[in-house]
């Protein structure tokens, strides 16, 4: 029989939902002084962010702006942030002398980077990954800096020992995995040579309505195709507590640069996903393959320990994302390709 949980809000209202600005995000930008600048904002999290930081600002009655850099391929994601009020700035990152005519400020929040189309053109992925990151390095030597990684720098971690920590060393897997270790490091190096604060933000993996490993594993449930569990777990954090978390990791950008991990608390099953959504449903999961003993796994014990856990928890994204899908919400389109155990995207 299928189940049915209703919305937290409605479907124009998404992006404004999942930018609420949580408590830890307005007692840190209360402490942080001066604007704030997303690089890469015009992709999947960008706008969140974006959304979060201004609406944040605004509640504490602060003066400072958020601006909004990319090249800005989907328009819809620029007029959103411009209805909010939010200055947006046109810049090829790959140019460095673009870069370097971006406006300053001490707060910058980095998601730049290239992970899908990297089998086909892994040039690119390395210079979006390296080259920008220097660029952006360079031009923002004196500013607070949290840039944004992937629990993929790490090796295959045993699903029974909770993750990669922080500590742990790092063994990437393909193009995609080794760019982005590539960018930690030019980022690491920045901040040695010029005294940088930066914080490496390693998230695994981002989710809400219409986008991750959850409306993946849903959709093909729904759709009555396979759902292979080969890479049978892993680790989710819902999007508004990822950008929260990234806005909070500000406060602690250090010289020389320090890893985060940030993801949920629990090891998530994909078997059981799967059965839980045909469940939700109404439908008989069909799963294909067998676990592997070691997947992509991260322990965010040391995030936890400051911010406490997330604020929405598995059960609830797997609600609202059964009762999206349910209702005939759409999708990004962009599936996240977990289950990808080569490093080939």
């Amino acid at each position: 029989m299928k189940t049915s949980t209703k919305l937290p809000c409605e479907p124009g209202q998404i992006d404004i939902f999942l930018a609420r600005p949580t408590p830890g995000v307005l007692e840190t930008l209360r402490r942080l002084p001066g604007d704030i600048i997303v690089v890469g904002a015009g992709g999947k999290m960008g706008p969140t962010l974006c959304l979060m930081a201004a609406t944040a600002l605004r509640e504490i009655g602060s003066s400072h702006r958020v601006k909004a850099v990319s090249r800005f391929s989907s328009p819809q994601s620029r007029k959103l942030l411009e209805e909010h009020g939010i200055e947006t700035v046109s810049c090829d990152l790959l140019d460095r002398n673009e870069v370097g005519k971006l406006p300053d400020a001490p707060n910058i929040l980095f998601l730049a980077g290239q992970k899908f189309g990297t089998s086909q053109g892994a040039e690119l992925t390395w210079a979006m990954n390296t080259l920008v990151p220097a660029h952006v390095a360079e031009h923002y030597a004196k500013s607070r800096i949290v840039a944004f990684s992937t629990g993929c720098v790490y090796s295959f971690a045993p699903i029974t020992g909770g993750g990669s920590r922080e500590e742990d060393s790092t063994q990437p897997v393909g193009d995609y995995a080794n760019s982005c270790l590539g960018r930690e490091q030019i980022f690491s190096y920045y901040a040695k040579k010029n005294g940088t604060q930066v914080a490496l933000f390693r998230l695994n993996y981002a989710i809400d309505f219409r986008y991750g490993v959850l409306v993946d594993v849903a959709q093909k449930v729904l759709a009555g195709q396979p759902v292979d569990v080969t890479m049978g777990h892993a680790n989710v954090i819902w999007q508004g507590d990822a950008c929260a978390r990234a806005i909070q990791s500000l406060d602690h950008a250090v010289s020389p640069a320090i890893p985060l991990n940030i993801t949920g608390p629990e090891t998530i099953s994909i078997r059981s996903l799967a059965l839980e959504f045909g469940r939700r449903f109404g439908v008989e999961a069909k799963i294909t393959g067998i676990e592997a003993e070691r997947v992509w796994l991260n322990n965010a014990s040391k995030s936890f320990g400051l911010w406490g856990y997330p604020t929405v928890s598995l059960g609830q994204m797997i609600d609202w994302i059964a009762a999206w899908l349910q209702d005939g919400g759409g999708t990004l389109g962009k599936p996240t390709h977990f289950e990808v155990r080569d490093g080939k995207f």
